[in-house]
């Protein structure tokens, strides 16, 4: 019975998305949508995908990474490398750097996720900065000049590949692999000593966290004419990580919430350069003062009606006794 209702609400949720895709995408069709609506929308899409990519490495697994935006330049350059150098279609371009990324991820999590906390978190963030500063020096990719990229990403790219990447972590959580990488975020010691490879699942976290990240940084590249490593420094890591923690660290639905809000807040404020920052830091700091486990805590929206769902169940039992 709880398969069938899960599988109800998978589809109910697929059709939903469907109906909202076919909507924006005739919108867009009619010329109804303007150009600024429609780069909102690519970067709503590119933020989801970032911080529930991010979500699997920091939420679900525990491990505290402020280096993503690394694997977020990796894939931007070499997605931006095989259509602009090698001529390759834009598809395999995504793919392309999504596995660069989780290459990347795999390098740099087999010896630094044997670290813990601080030193995770630091040996992540000079990953980024190692990133970065490389591309400088590249001259194959433009330097610091930057590197000029066609305008590829559109409207069904996006939204495929938020489609792709809600379902794969959403599934991966869900599983007995997920559920590992939970016990890991919750008790280390303990999990290994129940014999869990901790270092295993925790680079795989890593590697699917960094793939994901790798297609989000094709799809920026291509909304874009030109990509430069100054777009891709340790700033960019900690808005990301902003994403996830506003959203409760453990909640799919609440990164989703909070990219999506965070978003349409920050581009909204860009005609006041000199407010913007200053509104977006208050946002944080009351929502830290008063709500600090974040917008859905490590609840997921579906748990809500799971819960109204089973206290009238109860209600009946109690009531038939």
């Amino acid at each position: 019975m709880t398969t069938i209702k899960r599988a109800k609400g998978f589809w109910l949720s697929i059709s939903l998305s469907l109906i909202f895709f076919a909507v924006v995408q005739v919108l867009i069709g009619g010329g109804s949508l303007n150009p600024f609506y429609q780069n909102t929308l690519m970067f709503i899409g590119i933020n989801i995908i970032l911080t529930a990519s991010l979500h699997l490495i920091i939420g679900i697994t525990g491990q505290f990474s402020i280096g993503h935006a690394g694997f977020l330049a990796v894939g931007a350059y070499a997605s931006a490398v095989m259509t602009m150098k090698l001529e390759m279609p834009f598809y395999a371009a995504l793919i392309v750097g999504g596995l660069a990324s989780a290459l990347a991820g795999l390098i740099i999590g087999i010896p630094s996720l044997r670290l813990k906390g601080d030193y995770l978190a630091i040996a992540t963030l000079g990953f980024g900065e190692i990133v970065r500063i490389m591309l400088l020096n590249i001259d194959y990719v433009g330097g610091a000049s930057g590197m000029q990229v066609s305008h590829l990403t559109t409207w069904p790219w996006v939204f495929a590949s938020v489609i792709v990447t809600i379902i794969v972590i959403r599934n991966f959580t869900s599983s007995t692999h997920g559920r590992a990488c939970i016990s890991i975020r919750e008790d280390e010691t303990a999990a290994d000593s129940m014999g869990i490879n901790t270092t295993y699942y925790k680079v795989v976290a890593f590697a699917i966290g960094a793939f994901f990240a790798g297609i989000a940084g094709g799809l920026y590249a291509h909304n874009f004419y030109i990509i430069q490593p100054s777009n891709f420094g340790f700033l960019k890591s900690f808005d990301i990580l902003i994403l996830v923690v506003l959203g409760g660290l453990g909640s799919l639905s609440g990164a989703v919430l909070a990219a999506i809000l965070l978003t349409v807040v920050t581009t909204f404020l860009q005609d006041y350069p000199e407010t913007r920052m200053i509104i977006y830091s208050l946002v944080l700091i009351v929502m830290m003062l008063y709500r600090p486990q974040g917008l859905m805590g490590t609840k997921e929206i579906t748990s809500m009606f799971k819960r109204k769902g089973g206290s009238s169940h109860e209600k009946n039992k109690n009531t038939a006794a």
